[in-house]
Formats: C-alpha cells, sequence, structure tokens
C-alpha cells in the first residue's frame, strides 16, 4: 500500500532501497590527494616497467569505475603495454553511467574480439563499478576470460558508499532518456533490479576463473570490507585513495604479480567450453 501511495504521488519506490547505504567514511578527505598518486607513480621504478614481470602478448581489458571512461585509466593502458600485455580499452560511450547489464553487452562483444585477436582468453581489470561488471561478467561468461582483477570494488554484500555516489545516480536516473542513458531504467543502480548484473553479484556461485580483489583501507569512497574476497589469500592490500587506485605505484605492483599469475595458470590449462 505504502508503495502504491508512493507511485501514486509521485514519489520514487526505489528510494528506500536496503542494499545500497550511505556511510561518510573518515578518509574521504584524502580523495583529492590522489594527484600527489600520480606524480608518486611517475617516479615509481614499476611505471617504467622495472620489477614486473612480464606478460607474452596476453589481452587486458580494461574497465572504468562510475562516472568516469577510458581516459581515466589511459596510464594504466599504456603502462600494460610497456611490460608485454595487449591492453584494450572498455569502448564505453562518453562515461560509465548507463544500465550496468547493458554495459555487460557490450564488454561480452568485446571480450570475444580480443580473444578472436589474442587467440587466448583475456583478463579483465576493472575499477570500482568497472571490477562489479567484471566479476558479474566472469559468473556469466567465464569461457571468455582467463581472469578477474578488481580495484576497490564493493562487490560483496550492501554496498556502503559515500552519499555522493546516490546523488549522482539520482541525478542520472532523471536524465535516462538522453544519450548514453538510454538504457536506464527507474531501478538501475539498486538492489530491487534483477538483472543479469545485479543476479550475479548476489549469486553465490562459484567463480570458474582466477579472481582476486585489490582494497585500500584509506578507500574514501566505499567501504573497503566490502571490497574483499572471503579467501584472504586472494585479497591484496594498497595505502591509497579510491581515485588514485589508477595510479598508485602499489596497485601497479600488484597488478603485475597478479597478472602474470592469471597469465601462467591460463597457460597450462586447456580453455574453458561453453555450454551447449
Amino acid at each position: 500500500m505504502a508503495e502504491t501511495m508512493s507511485i501514486i504521488s509521485g514519489g520514487d519506490p526505489f528510494a528506500d532501497d536496503p542494499s545500497v547505504q550511505t556511510k561518510r567514511s573518515g578518509h574521504s578527505w584524502r580523495e583529492p590527494l590522489t594527484g600527489f598518486e600520480w606524480l608518486s607513480l611517475r617516479s615509481a621504478p614499476v611505471y617504467y616497467g622495472y620489477g614486473a614481470p612480464r606478460g607474452h602478448g596476453e589481452p587486458v581489458v580494461l574497465l572504468p569505475g562510475f562516472m568516469t571512461n577510458d581516459l581515466y585509466l589511459s596510464e594504466l593502458f599504456f603502462w600494460l603495454g610497456r611490460i608485454g600485455y595487449q591492453p584494450y580499452f572498455s569502448g564505453i560511450e562518453s562515461i560509465n553511467s548507463d544500465c550496468p547489464d547493458a554495459t555487460m553487452g557490450a564488454l561480452i562483444a568485446l571480450l570475444k574480439r580480443a580473444k578472436r585477436e589474442a587467440g587466448v582468453a583475456p583478463i579483465l581489470v576493472g575499477h570500482s563499478l568497472g571490477g562489479m561488471i567484471a566479476r558479474a561478467i566472469a559468473l556469466e561468461s567465464p569461457d571468455l576470460l582467463a581472469g578477474v582483477i578488481s580495484m576497490g570494488s564493493p562487490f560483496k554484500g550492501v554496498a556502503e558508499v559515500h552519499p555522493v555516489i546516490p546523488a549522482l545516480t539520482g541525478a542520472l536516473l532523471r536524465l535516462q532518456h538522453h544519450r548514453p542513458l538510454r538504457n536506464l531504467k527507474p531501478s538501475c543502480y539498486s538492489g530491487f533490479c534483477m538483472c543479469t548484473f545485479n543476479r550475479n553479484l548476489l549469486s553465490r556461485q562459484q567463480y570458474a576463473v582466477p579472481h582476486y580483489a585489490i582494497y585500500s583501507r584509506h578507500d574514501g569512497v566505499v567501504q573497503w570490507e566490502n571490497c574483499l574476497e572471503d579467501d584472504p589469500s586472494l585479497n591484496d592490500e594498497v595505502n591509497c585513495t579510491h581515485t588514485g587506485m589508477a595510479w598508485h605505484p602499489a596497485v601497479y605492483r600488484v597488478l603485475a604479480r597478479r597478472l602474470h599469475q592469471i597469465a601462467t595458470e591460463a597457460r597450462k590449462k586447456p580453455a574453458l567450453v561453453s555450454p551447449a
């Protein structure tokens, strides 16, 4: 009855979403300092490939976070090329703000192309929302992937986020008829939506490919506890901001190690076959 009245009165029936809670992090003040993290990357040996195990041309697809784009991950893109991988931008139109389920569909097409061009399954690396989408794809189409790495992605349990995130999603939903937001629905970015993206995130299904999580206790946007795997051996802690994960030397050192680990494991076993 209350929901019906909310609709009649013009209210938002998805406003009270138990799957998303706003919570100000005590480290929010650090986020504007991310420029210093970018500077520290430029002076770090790993940025130039020193000490990083090299790839052998394996494709790596990069997924940007919410309200960011491929340009945001350009440092990571060119670094991957320097250490021997074949990087791919996501090709997301404008910014990552459309329906995650629609974004999944477009990325699956990109993964198929990357796998065909390289002859081996690509590795997905996603920041924040990009990591959540990567994990959903890993459960939906494991035959297309060699592995997945998330960076500051709150894929576990209730998403506790800075209040600015629900404010931004609310603004996007009010603009949902404009490109590139044409696929947004009123329930997008909420626990009320039961699209493939949400179902996979809520699923207890086991991953068929290697999956690792990078997190920071100094994350000022999401709660770091929601970015962790149950198995501690799959987690890597770094000391940086949420925004700065795209540019922090410690993140690059972890990525170099995990990418090499995934690529090595992939070479040891036959490719997965899609069920008929």
